[in-house]
């Protein structure tokens, strides 16, 4: 059963893979055989990962990448293929969400920067190493989405709306890319990240779920590496929710 969930000869590719959900996927990844490029805003922050990588016997590229930044997302793509020749797995994890006073209130730079990270990013990403996977023989996208894009609130509105776009997208590259790139949608729910760590205590310890509570980052692993390997040969173009059951 561990071989389909193998990872092993791969390269993966993590925006946002410095902390959070990103690193706790870069990491599972690397215990499942791959190598890792390792891509958010912050060089050293990078490093730290790349580091953990190859303590664990894996090669890594750490990458300073602004996802909200078209020209740096080619620099990004063609160190990865310097370094590795070929990306088997991409996730875009990045992520940025938030919250205006209101939407008369939300200024067009807040809103330019919620859209560019959480969909202009990606979909820039998504094109050019999908038809690089294609080339290639194939491979997994795996667009790291919210519930805001189900359940959206108010003050919420730009990232809301990337995200419910980053899920359309999954479905775009999921045709245009396919049958051998698989493209899906991993909708993540509240989870205790240092993100978390400006929330107020009551939403620390419960949600409106089925299981009750936030999650803890390693919970999304599994998913994530299901995604990512043959063990999901017969899944595109899916949202899968890790969210605890929201309702």
């Amino acid at each position: 059963m561990n071989d389909l969930f193998t990872l092993e000869g791969k390269v993966a590719l993590v925006t946002g893979g410095s902390r959070g959900l990103g690193r706790e996927i870069v990491v599972a990844y690397a215990r499942a055989g791959a190598d890792v490029v390792v891509t958010s805003r912050k060089l050293d922050a990078c490093e730290l990962v790349a580091d953990e990588v190859r303590a664990l016997g894996r090669r890594a590229l750490p990458v300073a990448c602004h996802v909200g930044h078209w020209d740096e997302i080619d620099g990004l793509v063609d160190a990865a293929y310097a370094e590795f020749g070929h990306v088997d797995v991409l996730v875009n994890n990045a992520g940025m969400s938030p919250q205006a006073p209101s939407s008369v209130e939300t200024t067009e730079e807040l809103f330019d920067k919620v859209v560019g990270v959480n969909f202009k990013g990606p979909f820039r990403l998504g094109a050019l190493v999908g038809a690089r996977m294609v080339e290639h023989g194939g491979g997994a996208i795996i667009n790291v989405s919210s519930f805001a894009a189900l359940r959206p609130k108010p003050g919420f509105g730009p990232y809301a709306g990337a995200k419910a776009g980053l899920n359309a997208l999954t479905h775009v590259f999921a045709r245009e890319y396919g049958p051998t790139v698989r493209v899906n949608t991993l909708s993540a729910g509240p989870f205790l990240t240092d993100v978390s760590e400006h929330w107020s205590q009551e939403a620390r310890a419960s949600t409106q779920s089925a299981v009750g509570h936030p999650g803890r980052p390693d919970e999304v692993v599994t998913t994530a590496l299901y995604l990512a390997s043959s063990a999901s040969s017969f899944t595109t173009g899916a949202l899968v929710r890790v969210d605890g059951g929201l309702y």
